[in-house]
């Protein structure tokens, strides 16, 4: 029987934090805890988990994770879940190195040959995002997301929306379809009026209309728009999303597998989502490792709608840092997006090999990343 000898974390540029896992057979694997903005709260949790689970045998992924989870007594959490999943991933990816294979085959085989992808853009301004618009379209992106609004309060003047369809607009006339993000910041009463407006310019999809929080408003916000329904980064955990499966509130799931649990239980809600015909649209702004395992379970998961996956411009753009999801690997062209798809990766495990040696140089004197804040004109805060 193997056992683990060591699990490590790593902050890393942008805004990442690796996991890896070692065991006394020389096995060993990466996995991603981000949680972008609470890094050293999810870095105590992990301190946690390495002094229960040094020893264990890391064969029994699922032991672990339910030992984890029960013998905490205080379960669930975006930091207790998001250290979960950095150790869950390298797990899974440990023991695919060790039998040779691809993560897809452990969870049974993959059911598709590439996945749809898309990328984020941002800007104000309608020129803003018809540029970057633009240069996704020559990385050969298909589909983008964007912000849906700038900023409105509780009851803005609907004069405030005519920008938000103005920007649809010219982004989709290059071609592109289009998911917007209205990251819970628009409030109900004008959530309404804006989806009426977007409706016939055909969005692929609405992300968190309203807060994840106010499941009985996301019901019957989705009961009055023919646009697909998408939330999910903030629910960490089956049961967070049992009960927007049972009230039909939702069309497509954007679980995220380094906020989750993990490989092991983005797996078991995908699985849910199926049975309630719910569409899984993995969310994932985050490293190379998450994206990775994501694509992992996309390549297995039956009503996978489509892929998030960062790029250098959204975060060059957003937190003046040069690195991206190349930096940290030696086989990027893993990643190559080709008429909006990206291939599965088939090397062993997760399919990506970490550049250790950046990893470990950049981790030296990497601070943790802070959340930007967004106020409104009267100086009050304003969801991010």
């Amino acid at each position: 029987m193997a056992k683990i000898t060591s699990i490590e974390y790593f902050r890393v540029l942008p805004r990442w934090l690796f996991v890896k896992v070692c065991s006394d057979d020389g096995q060993y694997g990466w996995g991603e805890a981000t949680l972008e903005g609470h890094t050293e709260a999810v870095e105590g949790a992990l301190e946690e988990l390495k002094i229960r689970f040094v020893g264990y045998d890391p064969d029994n992924i699922e032991h672990i994770w339910q030992t984890a989870w029960r013998l905490g007594f205080y379960r669930g959490g975006a930091v207790f879940m998001s250290a979960l999943a950095g150790l869950d991933i390298a797990l899974w990816d440990l023991k695919g190195r060790k039998l040779g294979v691809p993560v897809y085959q452990l969870l049974g085989g993959k059911v598709r040959d590439k996945c749809l992808v898309y990328a984020w853009i941002g800007g104000d301004r309608p020129s803003d995002v018809e540029a970057q618009g633009k240069v996704r379209l020559a990385q050969g992106f298909k589909t983008i997301k964007m912000n849906a609004t700038e900023d409105l309060g509780w009851l803005d003047s609907p004069a405030a929306l005519q920008a938000s369809v103005k920007r649809l607009e010219a982004v989709k006339k290059l071609g592109l379809d289009v998911g917007l993000d209205f990251h819970g910041r628009v409030h109900k009463p004008m959530a309404k009026q804006l989806a009426k407006l977007l409706e016939p310019h055909q969005p692929l999809f609405i992300e968190e209309p309203l807060l994840s929080e106010h499941i009985e408003g996301i019901k019957h916000f989705s009961s009055q728009t023919t646009i697909p329904i998408a939330l999910g980064e903030r629910l960490y955990h089956r049961w967070d999303v049992k009960p927007f499966l049972e009230a039909s509130a939702i069309d497509i799931l954007q679980p995220d597998v380094s906020h989750c649990g993990g490989i092991s239980e983005a797996r078991r809600i995908a699985a849910m989502c199926e049975a309630y015909d719910v569409g899984v649209a993995p969310h994932c702004p985050l490293g190379p490792i998450a994206l990775a395992a994501a694509l992992q379970i996309d390549a297995a998961c039956p009503n996978f709608v489509i892929q998030e996956m960062s790029l250098g411009i959204h975060y060059n753009s957003m937190h003046q840092s040069k690195y991206d999801l190349l930096n940290y690997t030696k086989n990027p062209k893993i990643f190559d997006v080709k008429d909006g798809y990206v291939q599965v990766p088939t090397g062993v495990g997760l399919g990506i090999e970490v550049n250790e040696e950046e990893v470990r140089k950049v981790s030296k004197d990497c601070k943790a990343w802070r959340a930007l804040e967004f106020h409104g004109p009267d100086g009050s805060v304003r969801e991010w």
